[in-house]
Formats: structure tokens, sequence, C-alpha cells
């Protein structure tokens, strides 16, 4: 068994399609995980909110509240990853899904061994940021990283990033003026494979540039290196 089912992870599945939720709830709890059905936005919500979960997958298309609304209220007090599931191919759909928080998507129909690596890729990531490091001093107008939040802050204010958001600027921040292609941050970050009609990296370094201009930080930005990749360093983002 993967080492990141052993410890029993959590996850709240929100489905309102009863057969592909019943399937989801069986083959999760068989892999190892505790997993918890809902099949509406509002009673996800009023389930997160009473209890903690490792990772939340949601559906877009919800009766009543839908996963995207669903998903911006969920980003309000909580950073727990969030994949979205949708049949929804329409490229405005996923950027308006990055846009509110999420940190992966999933097009339907989707196998069950894809959904099972993008979980223990994800999963991977918060193990590893939840061993933590001590809190950062930094200079004023510097960011400071919190591997606790997995956000980072300028001098009091806080960008607001995903988990997956942090793991990538922090991966970038580490290789600091280096150019990083992107087969190597979808390894590395998202930990699976670059496919080039893929868009999520694209879309999490946008969300990462408007976080930082709306906290103020102007020193660096998530540069692209065209045909290359991306650099964290000075200059304006292109």
């Amino acid at each position: 068994m993967h080492p990141v089912t052993i410890n029993s992870s959590t996850i709240l599945a929100i489905e309102d399609d009863p057969v592909l939720g019943a399937y989801l709830h069986e083959e999760l709890q068989r892999g190892g995980y505790q997993v918890t059905w809902c099949r509406s936005g509002l009673e996800g919500l009023e389930t997160a909110a009473r209890q903690a979960f490792d990772l939340v997958l949601m559906d877009i298309l919800l009766p009543g509240l839908n996963g995207l609304d669903a998903l911006a209220r969920l980003r309000r007090h909580s950073a727990t990853p969030v994949i979205l599931m949708s049949a929804l191919g329409a490229e405005a759909d996923r950027i308006s899904g990055f846009e509110r928080g999420a940190d992966d998507y999933l097009p339907k129909p989707f196998s069950f061994t894809e959904l099972r690596v993008r979980i223990e890729a994800i999963l991977r990531r918060v193990a590893f940021e939840r061993r933590g490091r001590p809190a950062q001093e930094v200079p004023a107008g510097q960011l400071r990283f919190d591997e606790q939040t997995c956000d980072v802050s300028l001098d009091g204010a806080w960008a607001g990033l995903t988990p997956s958001e942090f793991r990538l600027l922090e991966t970038l921040h580490q290789s600091h003026g280096e150019v990083l292609s992107k087969a190597f941050l979808y390894q590395q970050v998202l930990q699976r494979g670059y496919a080039r009609h893929d868009r999520s990296l694209d879309m999490h370094v946008s969300q990462i540039r408007r976080k930082l201009k709306a906290i103020g930080y102007h020193e660096c930005q998530v540069r692209t290196v065209w045909g290359k990749g991306y650099l964290f360093g000075a200059g304006e983002a292109d």
C-alpha cells in the first residue's frame, strides 16, 4: 500500500450523482482512506465546518449551491486541498476553479487510477508541509514563508495562497533566479507528468502573481521564460 494511505487520510467527497458518489466512497475506502460522502454543496460545507479533512473532492455541478461557490465559501476559513471534478471542459470553468482556490482539476470521465494518483500527490505535499519548519524571521519588505499555514506574508499581510500555489512559489523561491522547466515543476509540485494541454501550472502561476500584487509585493515576480519554463526573480512578470 502507498505510504500516504497507511495513516487513513480523511477525504470529504461532495458528489450528487448517486452512482459516482457510491463508487468513489467504496473505492477510496478500499484504498485505505476514511471517506465522508455528501450530496450537495451546502451539506459539504456544513460537514467541513464540523470536521477537519485532509482533502476535499468536489463536483462543480451540484444542486443548489454549485461547487465553485461552495469552494469560494470554504476558502474563507480553510486551506484544505481541493480537487474539483467536472464534466465541463471549457477553459473558463477550469480558470474559475483555480481562481476560487482549487488545487487541482479532474475532468470527467476519469479513471480511478488517475484520481488516486492525484490524491496521493497532494497528500504527499501536505505531509511534507506539515512536518513544519521554524517560522522565518525576515526583514521588513520581504516575503515570509509559513509552512504551517502554507501561505506567505508581507509585513503581516497574508497572500491567501492555496497549498499548491504555496508549494510552487516555495520551489521557485528556493531556486531564485534559476529557470525551472514546466516538466520539472509538474513533477516536483503537482507530482504528475507534464501534458501540453494541461494548463494547471499556468493557472497557479497567474493566481500567485495576482495574490502577491494584492499584498503589495513587487520586489520579485514569477516570470515566464518562453520555451523554457518559469523563474522567480526581479523584473516584470511576462
